[in-house]
């Protein structure tokens, strides 16, 4: 990686490219710290530390401060998300979109994005709607008419806006993935917090305790086991061998190689675990917009709220912890195994073995092709879904003891995911570079 990233130094249009996400990251970073109009800086800092647990809590790690500052990028990229999943999932019930995203080509994927940004303004509208009216009644704006609740809501969609350009102007003229770049940043935004409580072990009023350093240890030998294990299911894959027939076209002769069919063990990636995230915290979000101090009540609305942040919090009790770990661990399975069939399908791959004259060694072409692969993709899909919840819930159990780390489960696969793709980006654009170099 580190050898990576020293020639792409070297190089002077990655090098550009660097400098130029360089630039735009800075941007992000900044506006993180711009405060959105009509807002009561210390009624905001008393309002948010109250909520620094919960559902304000897991959005403030993934927008890197910014919600609990109430910056113009306190949404961060969660409305672009959840629209390209709404998109896909539009994609499969409309055939016109599905023609569209497949057989479009350039076109077809430029109107997919502009749908794409259409639905995301959408959301954000709705999205910030709903932050004012869940914070009108802490008495954080200045002023409680129309006029505040539009500059308030226009700034957040703004925000959500201008995230979304820097993403593409990321994605377009620097090193790619501009979306995850964001969410990337946002995260190890936090590495100095995560930093001083390490330290605070150590460290416990200026006296140094042998506890806290067994423990400082023990974390970080943690969490290098934790990234290991991220990275090697992440680059881990089953490969399927498939052999071609020889054929005759005229008075050459073509075909008869063996290639394999890359099986990754995590094929749906993170998009999961954040799907499962985002439909369990749901609930509180819509409950906030409408109850006023839901966390002091009880009920069924009471219990349903803490339910819903569980996921987020550890003052909500053993029991809704235990109900939230099980239901967020069926959510990311069966988010894994529909994510994994959309984005491979068995059937089609194995009409397109057939044909090209290709089989698979000792299996015949047709269903038993397509069986034999949903078979492994099965397998494959169990592991990697189990993993991803394991990793999702495991960090979850740290707020049950003294610990209070910023990094959880969601945030390293995340980083991980991230930093794998950046690298392999920079070196598929240093190798295109050396051939282009060879063949002037």
């Amino acid at each position: 990686m580190f050898k990576t990233i020293k020639n792409a130094l070297k190089t002077p249009d990655v090098r550009k490219k660097l400098l130029y996400t360089l630039v735009l990251i800075i941007v992000f970073r900044f506006g993180c710290f711009i405060t959105v109009p009509g807002v009561d800086v210390v009624a905001l800092n008393e309002a948010m530390s109250s909520s620094a647990e919960g559902l304000g809590g897991l959005i403030d790690i993934i927008s890197g401060g910014a919600f609990s500052r109430f910056s113009i990028f306190a949404m961060t990229i969660s409305p672009y998300i959840t629209a390209t999943i709404v998109m896909q999932l539009l994609g499969m019930v409309i055939p016109a979109l599905e023609r569209l995203a497949k057989e479009g080509g350039e076109e077809g994927r430029n109107k997919m994005n502009k749908y794409t940004k259409i639905v995301t303004i959408i959301l954000a509208i709705i999205e910030a709607t709903g932050l004012y009216l869940s914070y009108k009644s802490s008495g954080i704006f200045i002023g409680e008419g129309f006029l505040t609740g539009a500059l308030v809501i226009l700034s957040l969609v703004a925000g959500t806006a201008l995230l979304m350009w820097l993403g593409d102007q990321i994605t377009n003229k620097g090193i790619g993935n501009g979306i995850s770049m964001i969410i990337f940043i946002g995260i190890i935004s936090g590495l100095p917090g995560a930093v001083v409580t390490i330290w605070n072990l150590i460290f416990v009023n200026g006296v140094f305790s042998t506890t806290g350093l067994l423990t400082a240890i023990g974390v970080i030998i943690g969490a290098i086991i934790l990234v290991a294990g991220v990275v090697f299911v992440q680059q881990a894959e089953r490969r399927v061998p498939v052999q071609y027939a020889k054929k005759v076209v005229g008075r050459k002769m073509y075909g008869g190689q063996n290639t394999h069919i890359p099986l990754k063990l995590a094929m749906a990636g993170v998009m999961p675990v954040i799907f499962a995230s985002s439909f369990m915290t749901f609930p509180a979000m819509i409950i906030q917009m409408f109850v006023k101090d839901i966390a002091t009540q009880t009920g069924f609305l009471a219990g349903l709220y803490k339910f819903s942040i569980a996921t987020s919090s550890s003052n909500v009790g053993i029991g809704y912890s235990i109900a939230n770990a099980i239901v967020y661990l069926v959510l990311i399975v069966g988010f894994t195994f529909f994510y994994t069939y959309v984005t491979f399908n068995p059937a089609e791959v194995s009409n397109n073995i057939k044909k090209n004259g290709g089989f698979i060694p000792g299996i015949r072409a047709g269903k038993p092709t397509t069986d034999y692969l949903s078979s492994i993709i099965s397998k494959l899909t169990w592991f990697g879904g189990l993993f991803l919840a394991v990793i999702a819930i495991l960090p979850m159990l740290l707020r049950f003891t003294t610990l209070n780390i910023a990094f959880g489960g969601t945030s390293i696969l995340i980083v991980v995911g991230v930093a794998l793709e950046t690298v392999q980006q920079l070196e598929s654009q240093l190798v295109m570079r050396h051939y282009k170099g060879f063949l002037e």
